[in-house]
């Protein structure tokens, strides 16, 4: 499949591995420099609730899908290396976990100053769900969801 017009081999998706956690951590600049977000990562992959994407052997990208958002699947969190955002890789690994998730309906959220986070959900075909106020100051959280069964 092509997923760019630059490379016609597309990222390979798979479950992570505790071998995945440190690219991971290493693509993610808010990881970096937060030592929760790593350890997140961490439990993440030991509770088997995160997919990679891997282009040429390299992690460029996860996602984090885990259940227990009003017993629904809930995507908390994507995040793609700045040199490979804009390729589609983000797209895939929603679609991706569409396939992995256990529940009828899939939800995921982003901030409202988040416009390409909004736009990719829309590609993805997440439809609008409602907001939650007061989690980040003066930037709301829009929430979102897609019948997946």
């Amino acid at each position: 499949m092509t997923w760019n017009s630059e490379t016609k081999i597309a990222p390979f998706i798979r479950e992570a591995t505790l071998e995945d956690v440190s690219a991971m951590v290493e693509l993610d600049a808010f990881a970096k420099s937060n030592v929760s977000r790593g350890e997140l990562i961490r439990e993440a992959v030991e509770r088997r609730q995160c997919l990679v994407a891997v282009e040429s052997g390299s992690v460029v990208g996860y996602l984090v899908l885990t259940h227990d958002f009003f017993g629904n699947g809930f995507v908390s969190l994507v995040v793609i290396s700045p040199a490979h955002q804009r390729k589609g890789i983000a797209l895939l690994l929603l679609v991706a976990t569409e396939s992995a998730c256990k529940t009828d309906k899939l939800f995921t959220s982003t901030n409202r100053s988040n416009v390409a986070s909004q736009q990719l959900m829309s590609k993805a075909g997440f439809l609008r769900s409602g907001v939650i106020e007061n989690l980040d100051e003066d930037d709301p959280e829009l929430v979102y969801f897609k019948v997946i069964r």
